[in-house]
């Protein structure tokens, strides 16, 4: 792992619903990092999640299981690595941060207090309609992660097409504009389009 940036892993939980899927989303309290935000559990990697022989990923799969554990009383198995996520140079606390899907855990949920202030289980397109509309805050890779699984017809579907995981390497432009790889506004270059416009309600994302 790299020494200059901490590392950590989320994981989106997923399971059946009538109409396609629902993943669980935990509000953070009014303080810290992500205040009042709906995130998936997870958080920063520990010495205890390092194990030998394990990379960057492993490890951050680790530490997405023990926290959601510690969050919701629940550990996922099975966990897939979808995406990994470097926040850009502006943000406050750079956490590169690796996300997973992984099948809703059997077992009674149980929030720890002190970080978490909500749970609920939503599709995504409910979370980004509420959010939309200013019900609800979303940060940029979990907006960027419901909009990838709207639309989902059930888990198993879900769970089963995990390709090569993709970097979301980010970058500023203008005001409350993040780009990513391929777009022609990313210091790594390209020649399209690959940007999520967070200005006003509701974002804009486009990808072509």
């Amino acid at each position: 792992m790299s020494a200059m940036m901490p590392v950590g892993g989320t994981v989106v939980l997923v399971r059946d619903a009538p109409d396609g899927i629902e993943v669980l989303l935990i509000r953070r309290p009014d303080r810290g990092s992500f205040a009042n935000g709906w995130v998936f559990p997870g958080g920063v990697v520990e010495p205890v999640d390092a194990r030998p022989g394990d990379d960057e990923a492993r490890i951050a799969a680790n530490a997405a299981a023990r926290e959601c554990e510690e969050e919701v009383g629940v550990r996922p198995h099975g966990l897939q690595t979808i995406s990994c996520w470097v926040p850009p140079i502006e943000a406050p606390k750079r956490v590169r941060t690796w996300f997973f899907l992984a099948p809703a855990p059997d077992g009674e949920q149980v929030l720890a207090a002190d970080e978490v202030a909500d749970a609920r289980w939503l599709s995504p397109e409910a979370a980004l309609a509420a959010h939309a509309v200013g019900e609800i805050v979303l940060f940029p890779p979990t907006w960027v992660t419901l909009n990838a699984l709207s639309g989902a017809p059930d888990a198993e579907t879900v769970l089963g097409g995990v390709d090569v995981p993709e970097l979301y390497a980010t970058h500023l432009v203008g005001d409350g504009v993040f780009v990513w790889g391929g777009d022609a506004g990313h210091p790594e270059g390209g020649e399209g389009r690959h940007r999520l416009d967070t200005a006003s309600l509701p974002w804009s994302y486009v990808r072509d």
